[in-house]
């Protein structure tokens, strides 16, 4: 059989999704992994993005430490943990998942506040709002949608990073595919494959359709927008 047809037979054989350690627990494992790391990206990227980009500072330390970050690969951080007290597991990849996921959360936050019209800023410094709550009042809810951009690229770059933790004595769905690999057996290693891709799509959707709750204004899907600007071919034209 090709790889493609071990791969479907994998996928569907209910032993392997409810054994222990099967996709299930693996799914489950991954997903934790990733939401953590995320969440605590987010802590340290969120605040000082909103700090530097209210203030207009730090912009050129913002794209510096955006830039050296991106250039860290991950595999790299987890050869440096497993020679201190971090050592190898769970831990160890969280740690660096969060360390990946930190640049496009900052960056994004930052331009997203930046990006705000100033005379909404001033208008609302005018109407006698502190300086907090032209943060969240009148600066926050603009930015929201290049913020949560920001937050979904590195969510989906960590579910997709997240298969490295198999190398690490970690969980998640990279230790079916460093199962099959160790097997030799490539329907094993695309069906590990294909979860994680599933999954990084997933996450993007979810989060896509989060972005665009928290985004203000009237609520359209692109596609009824589109729809609704699209002339009447059978309209009458006025002479």
């Amino acid at each position: 059989m090709s790889a493609w047809q071990d791969a479907v037979v994998y996928l569907n054989d209910p032993y392997n999704w409810t054994r222990t350690d099967g996709i299930l627990d693996l799914l489950v494992q991954h997903m934790t992994i990733s939401a953590v790391a995320v969440a605590a990206a987010m802590v340290i990227a969120i605040p000082v993005g909103v700090v530097l980009g209210h203030t207009g500072r730090g912009g050129g330390f913002t794209v510096a430490l955006s830039n050296v970050s991106r250039a860290v690969p991950t595999l790299a951080l987890l050869t440096v943990f497993a020679v201190t007290p971090i050592g190898f597991g769970p831990r160890a990849t969280t740690i660096a998942l969060a360390l990946f996921a930190v640049p496009p959360i900052l960056t994004n936050t930052y331009v997203g506040f930046r990006e705000v019209d100033r005379d909404v800023v001033e208008a609302s410094r005018a109407m006698g709002l502190s300086g907090r709550q032209v943060v969240l009042q009148a600066e926050l809810p603009l930015a929201a949608p290049l913020l949560m951009t920001g937050v979904r690229t590195a969510a989906v770059q960590v579910v997709a990073t997240a298969t490295l933790a198999a190398l690490v004595a970690g969980g998640g769905l990279g230790r079916i595919i460093n199962l099959g690999f160790g097997q030799q057996d490539y329907g094993v290693v695309l069906a590990g494959a294909l979860l994680v891709a599933v999954l990084a799509v997933l996450t993007e959707l979810v989060l896509a359709a989060l972005s665009w709750t928290l985004t203000p204004g009237e609520k359209r899907l692109p596609f009824l927008r589109a729809r609704a600007a699209r002339p009447d071919s059978g309209a009458a034209v006025p002479l």
